[in-house]
Parts: C-alpha cells; sequence; structure tokens
C-alpha cells in the first residue's frame, strides 16, 4: 500500500487479534495489510509479540515493509504463544495485566482485528477505560469479511435497550478498511474529561 498519512499524531497504535490462523483467508491477508499499511505511514506496531496467527501476520506485514514493531508478552506465554525473535524490539512483562498496561502506554491508539476471548478482553477493557476517562486516545474495530457484524448488533441492543450511552458507544470507531480506520482515529474527538476525575473539583 502507498504511503496515505504525511503529517499525523499517531505515531504508534496497539493491535488486538488471534494467536490463531482462522479459516477465513480474506482475514488473514487482511491481517498482513494492516502491518503493511502502519509500516508505510510510519506509524510503530504494538502487538502481543507471538509470531503465530494473525498476530505473526500483522508483524510480518510492517517488518517486510521496514516498519518499527514492538512485541509485549508475558513471561508465562513466551513458549505457548511462540514469541516472535525477529522484532524491533521485545519487552516482557510479569503477567497479563501488565502487559496490557504497557501496550497502552506505548500507543497512541488500538485496532481490534479478529479474534477470541483475548482480542475481546483487551478490546472491551479498553474501551472501559476510555468510558472512565482514563485515557483519550482512539479505539477502532477493523471489520474484516464482516466478522464484527454480530457484536456491533449486539451493541446496537445495548444501546436501545438504555444500558449503552450513545456518547460511550461513540468511542468505538469501526470499518472495514484500515485506511478508513485511520482516518477516523485521526478525526477522533475524545469524551470530556469526567468531573470526578478533576482532582481540584470541590
Amino acid at each position: 500500500m502507498e504511503q496515505q498519512f504525511q503529517d499525523h499524531n499517531i505515531q504508534s497504535i496497539a493491535v488486538f487479534c488471534a494467536s490463531n490462523d482462522g479459516i477465513d483467508p480474506k482475514i488473514f491477508e487482511e491481517a498482513y495489510l494492516v502491518g503493511e499499511f502502519l509500516a508505510n505511514n510510519k506509524i510503530e506496531l504494538v502487538f502481543g509479540g507471538s509470531k503465530l496467527g494473525l498476530m505473526g501476520q500483522v508483524a510480518k506485514g510492517a517488518l517486510d515493509n521496514n516498519g518499527k514493531v514492538t512485541g509485549v508478552i508475558p513471561d508465562f506465554l513466551k513458549s505457548k504463544e511462540v514469541v516472535h525473535t525477529g522484532l524491533t524490539s521485545l519487552i516482557t512483562t510479569q503477567d497479563m495485566h501488565e502487559r496490557k498496561l504497557k501496550m497502552h502506554d506505548l500507543s497512541d491508539g488500538f485496532i481490534a482485528l479478529p479474534g477470541g476471548f483475548g482480542t475481546m478482553e483487551e478490546l472491551f477493557e479498553i474501551l472501559t477505560w476510555g468510558q472512565l476517562g482514563l485515557h483519550r486516545k482512539p479505539i477502532g474495530i477493523l471489520n474484516s469479511n464482516h466478522y464484527y457484524d454480530d457484536l456491533l448488533e449486539l451493541l446496537q441492543k445495548m444501546l436501545q435497550k438504555g444500558l449503552l450511552k450513545e456518547s460511550n458507544m461513540n468511542l468505538l470507531l469501526v470499518s472495514d478498511k484500515i485506511e478508513d480506520l485511520i482516518l477516523k482515529m485521526l478525526e477522533f474527538k475524545p469524551l470530556p474529561v469526567p468531573k470526578w476525575m478533576n482532582k481540584d473539583q470541590t
């Protein structure tokens, strides 16, 4: 992919995705293209550090195109997930909680590609942190081959039932094209800082 964005304020993006290949070749191919796109636009990839599955494809896409790639993996998963040894940087954490915090600290935004329980957990935790005002960074879903259609329908039901505020729903940016998703992330306007987060508030 050709470079699309010359000047932007997103220098690094954490990508959450599966450490399995899955059975959908389009999803597998698009994971590589995400890494390629980030590299071509000088955006550092921060990811879970595995060389397997969609994780490995995103990293390969970035590394094949001279991108900067940082992996963050807890010590106990180094053998289970088969850690990627060809990265720009590899950070080992003590546990999953430290891993997520480190990925947050290293990233200017977050994108969820298709994945399983781990991807869902990472996505919704970072959304919850944004809802609570703990960060003001853009969060996106790349809806590769309609993978997230059912989840997006569920979120609409949460909204309709009054269990999710529209302002919080709008924290989640969605597109089926990485170029469009990055544009939305660049244009993202965070929620106002909650009053209770202002320590000077009496």
